[in-house]
């Protein structure tokens, strides 16, 4: 399920308006549909907001863990998706640890601004790897069945 999925689902699951939770973020409802419906990925912060405002945790709303408890993060739950291998933990922390995430055009980034993109770089990184995990599962899956049907 998707960040914007279970944001809808809390919200639905609480009876909270769009426009409410826009209204409490300080931005359009528009802004705020756009999130639910995946077209754009909230920054840290502001999913830090929505995780309090639908009493839940960021950790749930990313996919990292099935428990929507406000203190699921705090109550030392993986912070990795249950389905993420050692391979997809190294890769991901190779990549936050690459210098070219430190700059950009050749200035560096405040530890402030580092920390938001690296959280949004994080949210990205685990979509991208389970949709990908997603298409070659498919392929797989196509492939088995191409075969099954030679046989």
């Amino acid at each position: 399920m998707s960040i914007g999925e279970r944001i809808r689902q809390r919200r639905k699951l609480l009876q909270i308006t769009q426009l409410e939770i826009a209204e409490q973020l300080k931005m359009g409802r528009s802004n705020f549909g756009h999130i639910e419906n995946g077209r754009v990925t909230p920054s840290s912060s502001d999913l830090q907001k929505i995780a309090d405002i639908l009493q839940t945790n960021a950790d749930y709303l990313l996919g990292r863990t099935d428990d929507p408890s406000p203190q699921g993060a705090a109550a030392g739950l993986k912070t990795y998706p249950e389905w993420a291998t050692s391979k997809d933990k190294r890769d991901l922390k190779k990549m936050l640890q690459s210098p070219d995430v430190l700059y950009f055009d050749g200035i560096e980034f405040s530890d402030e601004d580092r920390a938001k993109m690296l959280g949004v770089m994080e949210t990205i990184f685990w979509e991208a790897k389970k949709m990908n995990k997603e298409v070659n599962r498919k392929s797989r899956e196509k492939k088995n069945n191409r075969n099954n049907k030679e046989l």
